[in-house]
C-alpha cells in the first residue's frame, strides 16, 4: 500500500512538472511565433511602400499604424524593443503607445506600430492547460480507483492465507464488496470453513482413538493378569490334580478368546471408513464435468508435452455430486500423469443400460495385471510406485465416492495402457 501511495505522489509531482514545463515552452513558442508574424507583416508593408504603393494595414493582424517623415538617411533600422533610436528620430516621431519598428524606405523613415495579440495566446495556453489538467485528473482518478478497488482489498486478503496457515480458523472472513475479489473472498471463506470442519473432525477422531485405546488397554489387562496368574501357578506345580489343571487350561483359553475378541474389535475399528466422506446428490450435465477437466488439465499437459484427447460424446444428465465427480476424475488423471509415460491421456465414453461410462486411458502402464485386484485398496501402492510420492488412497477414495453416488469404478490393463473406467448413473 505505501509503495503504491508513493507511486501516486510521484505521478502527481510529474504532472505538476509537466504543466510547468509545457507553459514555459508554450510561452516561448508563442512569443517566437508572434515575433515572426509581425515581422512578416512589416516587411510586406515595406515592400509595398518601396514599390510606391500605399501601405494597406486592413489585412494585418499585428500592424495597427504606419507613420512617416522626411529625415536624413543613416541606413539603420530602429525598434522600440531595443530603445536604440537616436535623438533626432525620437524628436521626429512622438512616443507611440504601441511597440514599433522604424525603417528607412526611399529616403524616408516609416514607423510601423504593432501589437501582439496576447489574449489569443492566453486562450490557447488556457485550453492546453485545461486539457492537460482533465487528462491528469482522469489518470489520477483511475489510480485512486485501482487503489480502492484492487490494491487495498488485495492487501487485506494477502493476510488471510498466513492466518489460515497459523490455524486461525474461527474468525469469518469479512465480505468484500469489490467485484474483483468478491468470489475470491467467498472461496477463501469456504476454505476456512472446510479447514475448520476438518480440524474439528480430526480432533474428534483423535479423541475417539485415544478413548478406544485406553478402553481396550484397560479391558485387556484383566484377562492378561488372569493368564499370568494361571501360568505362574502351573509353572510352580501348585495344581497337582488333573481336573484342576484342565480347569486352569480352560480358563487360559477363555481369557485368550477374550483378548482375541478385543483385537478383532480393534482391527474392525481400524478398517472402518476413516475419511468421513460426504456426498450431496444432484443432477448435472456430462459436458459440464468434461469442460471442468479440460480447463484444469489442458495447459498443464501441454507444458508436459502430453497429448490430451477427449473423444466425441453425446451429452446427457448424470446423477451424483458434481464436485465429487470432478474429484474422482482428477484423482484418476493425477495417477495417469504420475505413473504413465507422459505421451498421451485419452478420455472415451460408452453406455451400459442406464449408466454412462467414462474411461481414462494413459499410455505406458507399468503395473502388472496381477496387482490390479489391489488398486482400490486403502494404503496399497503398486510395484511401479518406487520413487514416486503418494499415500495409496487416491483410487480407494474414488471407489468410496462412486459407491456413495450409486456408481462404480474399475480398472484394467489393455496392450500396455492403463484404463480406469468410471460408471456414472444417468439422471
Amino acid at each position: 500500500m505505501k509503495k503504491y501511495d508513493r507511486i501516486i505522489l510521484i505521478f502527481a509531482f510529474i504532472i505538476i512538472l509537466m504543466l510547468t514545463a509545457v507553459n514555459v515552452i508554450f510561452s516561448g513558442v508563442q512569443k517566437n511565433s508572434a515575433h515572426r508574424e509581425y515581422r512578416v507583416e512589416i516587411n510586406r508593408l515595406a515592400d509595398e511602400i518601396e514599390r510606391g504603393n500605399e501601405p494597406d494595414i486592413s489585412q494585418c493582424s499585428y500592424v495597427v499604424a504606419v507613420v512617416t517623415a522626411d529625415v536624413a538617411d543613416d541606413g539603420n533600422e530602429y525598434s522600440s524593443q531595443n530603445n536604440d533610436e537616436p535623438e533626432y528620430v525620437s524628436a521626429l516621431f512622438y512616443n507611440s503607445n504601441y511597440d514599433y519598428v522604424i525603417k528607412n524606405i526611399n529616403g524616408k523613415l516609416y514607423r510601423f506600430d504593432y501589437i501582439i495579440n496576447d489574449e489569443a495566446d492566453l486562450n490557447g495556453r488556457i485550453k492546453i492547460n485545461i486539457i492537460m489538467i482533465i487528462v491528469s485528473i482522469v489518470m489520477l482518478a483511475i489510480l485512486l480507483y485501482i487503489r480502492k478497488q484492487i490494491i487495498k482489498p488485495f492487501y487485506v486478503l494477502s493476510e488471510i492465507p498466513a492466518e489460515l496457515a497459523r490455524g486461525n480458523l474461527t474468525v469469518p472472513i469479512k465480505e468484500n464488496r469489490s467485484k474483483f475479489f468478491g468470489r475470491f473472498t467467498w472461496g477463501l471463506d469456504m476454505l476456512r470453513e472446510k479447514l475448520e470442519d476438518d480440524k474439528r473432525k480430526e480432533l474428534s477422531l483423535q479423541k475417539e482413538k485415544q478413548t478406544l485405546l485406553l478402553s481396550i488397554s484397560h479391558d485387556v489387562k484383566t484377562p492378561l493378569s488372569a493368564i499370568k496368574l494361571y501360568s505362574s501357578a502351573l509353572s510352580k506345580g501348585i495344581y497337582s490334580d488333573e481336573d484342576k489343571k484342565k480347569e486352569v487350561a480352560y480358563g487360559i483359553s477363555e481369557k485368550v478368546d477374550e483378548i482375541e475378541k478385543y483385537v478383532t474389535d480393534l482391527t474392525k475399528s481400524a478398517s472402518d471408513d476413516f475419511l468421513n466422506l460426504e456426498v450431496k446428490k444432484g443432477d448435472f450435465y456430462l459436458s459440464k464435468l468434461m469442460d471442468e477437466i479440460r480447463d484444469y488439465y489442458k495447459d498443464r499437459l501441454s507444458l508436459n508435452k502430453s497429448d490430451l484427447v477427449i473423444e466425441k460424446y453425446n451429452d446427457c444428465i448424470i446423477s451424483g455430486d458434481f464436485d465429487r465427480s470432478v474429484e474422482v476424475l482428477q484423482n484418476i488423471f493425477e495417477n495417469a500423469i504420475k505413473y504413465g509415460d507422459g505421451k498421451s491421456i485419452t478420455v472415451s465414453f460408452g453406455d451400459e443400460e442406464d449408466c454412462r461410462l467414462v474411461t481414462v486411458k494413459n499410455s505406458g502402464c507399468g503395473l502388472p495385471e496381477s496387482e490390479l485386484v489391489h488398486v482400490f485398496d486403502s494404503f496399497w501402492r503398486g510395484s511401479n510406485s518406487d520413487g514416486r510420492d503418494g499415500s495409496g488412497l487416491g483410487l480407494y477414495i474414488c471407489k468410496k465416492l462412486m459407491h456413495m453416488m450409486d456408481g462404480d469404478i474399475y480398472a484394467r490393463v489393455d496392450k500396455g495402457d492403463m484404463m480406469v473406467t468410471v460408471v456414472f448413473k444417468r439422471g
